[in-house]
């Protein structure tokens, strides 16, 4: 009988009325690649009406931070509300009782000592009165398991009651009632807490346009290129953009914009109720003294004085002198040979035929692709939009490093950016006369920048390094206030040996390691990146 209570309970709170709140769908998103997506959403909402939107409990930190409201029809915001987020643990924390997992029905009684309570027993029978204490009774041979109650009744007995036999329970305190009904709401929001609803209150009386922005945690959309070698002069550079719809909501013919770059970014703690611990402070109190006991006497005024005086007296010790020591020493040159780089593998697909893309513009250190069609994704489903589709600038290249573990170079193309946009980093596919040749990876490209992009081994042509040291030292000796000073300089040759076996002339890059205490003596590099010389070679 007591489910039945509790259910009651639960039906008085489902049973509130509601006021009618407008949904605002979703008009235009923009993607950005450090996990954010910044929404808008608009509508009419009629008058006398609220705007609801609806959110994610993970999402409401960043709405809270960047949630802004624009009337358009007259009116004004007046206050926006939304679900608090205090922890279900410290809100059931302050209800005088406790509901457990398979808690027994005396164990729940037996914690609202003193409270009023009813039993009813059939139709007729009734016992009324003030809660004493209650236990479950194990089972035992002789009996099953009984749950005993035992009431203070108004004739000031004592009366002990069997709970499975009573067929209803009832509480007498109207407040002991709300704060079961408060208790089982709280439970069974606590179970419901994926949804956070905010209302948007308006002073206007008349119907209006509400537009929304904020910005709330999304995935990054990633790119996707294809670089086609073909019989144009120019090479085609196609890309694509792989964009997920998490939320859930439809984007049903959207504007979409994707930005390339990195903005600051963070999340702060907003939605959550923030308590701050604060010190303890109390008035000195009041107490009685207690007993203090004196040292006794060692030397009196008489005895000092037949002494000569007091013998007592003090002593500055002198600290001691520090000592410096200026020591000279001899440098040398250290040398590391080695140099890292990291090819990954993409995903391959082909080339397509595109009727859109999508417009670029500059946005400050940002660079933004507008898809130039309204976009329609389905809520958690996931699409590819082509951004860009337009021949560039490039050349054939080989690039060889020591690094690479193999005597062959790797075959390259070097891309100039002539495409007026930022290309976004991505994995980028090379088709060689529609065959696929290679993959590889691209980090950001701005506009009129170049890259390399390696994404085969050429096996015609091989590498041999020889590696000859000379040092010869140099007498420079300088004696100073204490101090040798002795300059060594060491001179290093080294030798590349490159056979072409095929039969069309190649451009190679030669990769060498730039060495901070030595300078080149007699080549200049074609290109100088931050670790490295790149020598370009023609190779016959």
């Amino acid at each position: 009988m007591l489910r039945e209570t509790l259910s009651l309970a639960l039906t008085l709170i489902l049973v509130v009325p509601v006021l009618p709140a407008a949904e605002l769908p979703v008009r235009k998103v923009v993607l950005y690649k450090h996990g954010i997506g910044f929404f808008e959403r608009s509508g009419r909402v009629p008058a006398s009406e609220t705007a609801r939107l609806d959110f994610k409990a993970g999402e409401m930190d960043d709405v809270l931070k960047s949630l802004t409201i624009e009337e358009r029809g007259g009116g004004k915001v007046s206050d926006i509300r939304y679900e608090s987020s205090e922890p279900v643990e410290k809100k059931l924390s302050e209800f005088p009782f406790s509901i457990r997992g398979a808690q027994s029905l005396a164990a729940l009684l037996d914690q609202l000592k003193g409270s009023r309570l009813e039993l009813r027993f059939g139709a007729q029978d009734r016992v009324e009165g003030t809660i004493v204490s209650a236990r479950v009774i194990p089972a035992s041979e002789r009996q099953a398991e009984k749950q005993e109650l035992i009431l203070l009744l108004d004739s000031g007995d004592l009366r002990s009651v069997d709970l499975l036999a009573a067929s209803a329970v009832h509480f007498q305190d109207p407040k002991l009632q709300a704060q079961f009904q408060e208790y089982l709401a709280a439970l069974n929001q606590s179970r419901n807490r994926d949804k956070r609803g905010v209302i948007i209150e308006s002073s206007a009386t008349a119907a209006r346009d509400l537009i929304a922005d904020y910005e709330i945690p999304m995935p990054a959309w990633k790119s996707s290129y294809r670089l086609i070698l073909d019989a144009g002069a120019e090479p085609m550079m196609e890309g694509w953009a792989i964009v997920d719809n998490t939320t859930g909501d439809d984007w049903s013919n959207i504007s979409l914009s994707l930005v390339s770059g990195l903005p600051v970014s963070f999340v702060t703690r907003l939605y959550e109720p923030r308590f701050v611990t604060r010190p303890v402070a109390e008035l000195p109190q009041e107490a009685a003294e207690r007993p203090i006991l004196h040292a006794g006497v060692m030397e009196n005024k008489e005895e000092l004085q037949a002494a000569g005086g007091p013998r007592n007296g003090v002593r500055a010790m002198a600290s001691p002198v520090a000592k410096a020591m200026t020591m000279g020493g001899l440098g040398g040159a250290v040398m590391d040979m080695r140099a890292r780089d990291e090819v990954a593998m993409a995903r391959k697909d082909f080339a397509s035929s595109l009727a859109q893309t999508a417009a670029g513009r500059e946005l400050g250190d940002l660079f933004e692709y507008s898809i130039d069609h309204p976009v329609t994704i389905r809520k958690n489903e996931s699409a590819m939009l082509p951004f860009l589709q337009q021949r560039i600038q490039g050349r054939r290249l080989l690039i060889y490093s020591e690094s690479y573990g193999s005597e062959h170079p790797l075959t390259a193309f070097e891309i100039t950016n002539s495409s007026g946009k930022t290309l976004d980093g991505g994995a980028i596919t090379i088709l060689d006369g529609s065959a696929y040749a290679g993959e590889s990876l691209m980090e950001t490209v701005k506009a009129g920048d170049k890259r390399l992009i390696s994404y085969a081994v050429d096996l015609g042509t091989r590498i041999t390094t020889a590696f000859d040291s000379q040092s010869s030292l140099l007498r420079d000796l300088h004696f100073r206030r204490g101090i040798l000073t002795t300059r060594t300089a060491i001179k290093e040759v080294k030798t590349f040996t490159i056979r072409n076996v095929d039969q069309r002339g190649k451009t190679l890059f030669l990769e060498t390691p730039v060495r901070r205490e030595y300078k080149l003596v007699s080549m200049t590099p074609a290109e100088t990146t931050a670790n490295t010389y790149r020598f370009e070679v023609k190779l016959a």
